[in-house]
């Protein structure tokens, strides 16, 4: 029998096992004792990502919100519409009445006073409070109307405006009660009275 040198026995595959499987043990041990937690650098690319989706999604969420807001124009101003399509059917003419609520509201939507302003008589109340401001002139004929709404609800100081507008026996649009730009609007339409907001501000 040829005796095995130690470079013998280190080459041979059950040698070189051996050293694995005890490399193994060494790492296993190393995976056991080592600290739970995360360390530093796990902790600033976890931050660095939360950071990175915050500020792509924050400035969405906002201005869904505000097309949210800016859906109550649309939606009160039809009905304002309605109300006074009915008023002409009973009395013969279209009903003036003055913005309420009076001031245009800012980022907090205001109550809407449906008891005591012109509204009452119209027969128009929205449900709870306004982000916008209501108004609507009649034609001098009584033919015509144009009804508006306004609203700074992103509180930037530049204000919104929304109208909708029947043309009188003359085709001319009556100015809007708020301050709608009634040359930018299509008749019976309701439309931003801005002519490059598109169909919504945000």
């Amino acid at each position: 029998m040829i005796p095995l040198t130690n470079a013998a026995i280190l080459q041979s595959p059950v040698a070189l096992a051996d050293e694995e499987g005890m490399r193994l043990l060494y790492m296993r041990a190393d995976v056991r004792d080592r600290p739970g937690g995360f360390t530093l650098l796990e902790l600033m690319v976890a931050v660095v990502i939360i950071g990175t989706l915050a500020a792509i999604s924050l400035p969405m969420f906002m201005t869904y919100q505000y097309r949210t807001k800016s859906a109550e124009a649309d939606t009160n101003l039809g009905a304002i519409a309605t109300a006074e399509r009915a008023y002409f059917s009973e009395f013969g003419q279209f009903l003036t009445v003055a913005p309420e609520p009076p001031a245009i509201p800012g980022p907090q939507a205001l109550g809407f006073n449906a008891l005591t302003s012109g509204f009452a008589e119209l027969g128009f109340a929205p449900e709870g409070t306004v982000y916008f401001s209501y108004g609507v002139q009649a034609s001098a004929d009584g033919v015509g109307f144009t009804a508006d709404a306004g609203a700074d609800i992103d509180g930037n100081g530049f204000v919104q405006f929304w109208g909708f507008a029947k043309p009188d026996s003359a085709g001319v649009l009556a100015p809007g009660q708020v301050g709608c730009n009634v040359a930018a609007l299509t008749p019976l339409t309701i439309a931003p009275c801005d002519p490059l907001a598109g169909r919504t501000v945000f």
